[in-house]
């Protein structure tokens, strides 16, 4: 069984930082893919950000060129340095995590709220 941890999450006003992390931990024998989604209320969840286990990177167009997600591989963890942030980046983050075709996990999910 696989667990992962996020933190991270919080207030802050727009045109602040934060960086979220998720770590993983407990039976892997290796992660295919390490992302964030998100979710604000009334909406459908949606992907932020992918690393893949080559460094390939995906990003939605609406965090391009503001969030940033990185990986430190030997510790099954993965972030996301967001900045520039926005009210509508205000979200629930979840972290989720690949293991093979068709098994994923996924977190509990971290408050985002960009707000003045």
């Amino acid at each position: 069984q696989v667990q992962l941890v996020e933190s991270g999450g919080g207030k802050v006003q727009p045109g602040g930082s934060l960086r979220l992390s998720c770590a993983a931990s407990g039976n892997i024998v290796s992660i295919n893919v390490m992302g964030w989604y998100r979710q604000a209320p009334g909406k459908e969840r949606e992907l932020v950000a992918a690393i893949t286990s080559g460094r390939d990177t995906a990003y939605a167009n609406s965090v391009k060129g503001r969030f940033t997600i990185s990986r430190v591989y030997a510790k099954n963890t993965v972030y996301l340095q967001m900045n520039s942030l926005k009210p509508e980046d205000t979200a629930v983050y979840y972290c989720n995590v690949q293991l093979g075709p068709g098994l994923e996990v996924w977190g509990q999910g971290t408050l985002v709220t960009v707000s003045s």
